[in-house]
């Protein structure tokens, strides 16, 4: 995390994170953008209720093991915290959960990659904001991932009944 915020903790790129990290608090931005979705795209509505509440889930669940596992936020002199948190705990990430179930399902309903344009620069921010560790960051993504993966399967098997 030194390293990192020594490397990327410029004031344009802090400035990013933390826009960022508003956006993806509580999965507030993921889930504006499913609603906005469910009101753009009649067709599909149903498609993108189900998305944003995959979100929702993701999120859910990653404070559900936070209160679990009771990790807490890193705690290092040479690491500066540069955003408020809602807790103290750090694992996993919630930003970094919710992030990857929208990037995933919403990509899906696209057809965009959004995967790799958003994925990535939320994990980092994280790590650049100070306030989780590595693996809060890598555990939250592989379990909005694997979130998004039962959602998308429940969203194809009710597509080929109906």
């Amino acid at each position: 995390m030194r390293k990192v915020q020594g490397a990327l903790a410029k004031p344009a790129v802090v400035k990013t994170a933390r826009a960022m990290s508003l956006f993806g608090e509580h999965a507030g931005g993921w889930l504006a953008i499913g609603a906005i979705g469910a009101l753009v795209d009649r067709e599909r509505r149903g498609e993108w209720l189900t998305a944003a509440a995959g979100v929702a889930v993701a999120h859910g669940a990653s404070i559900a093991i936070k209160r679990v596992v009771r990790r807490r936020r890193p705690s290092d002199p040479e690491v500066q915290v540069l955003v408020g948190t809602p807790s103290k705990l750090s694992f996993p990430s919630s930003h970094a959960t919710s992030t990857t179930a929208a990037a995933v399902l919403y990509g899906g309903l696209t057809g965009k990659k959004l995967t790799p344009a958003v994925v990535p620069p939320m994990m980092v921010s994280r790590l650049v904001l100070g306030v989780h560790y590595p693996s809060d960051v890598v555990a939250g993504s592989a379990l909005g991932g694997a979130v998004a993966w039962g959602v998308r399967r429940f969203m194809r098997r009710r597509r080929n009944r109906g």
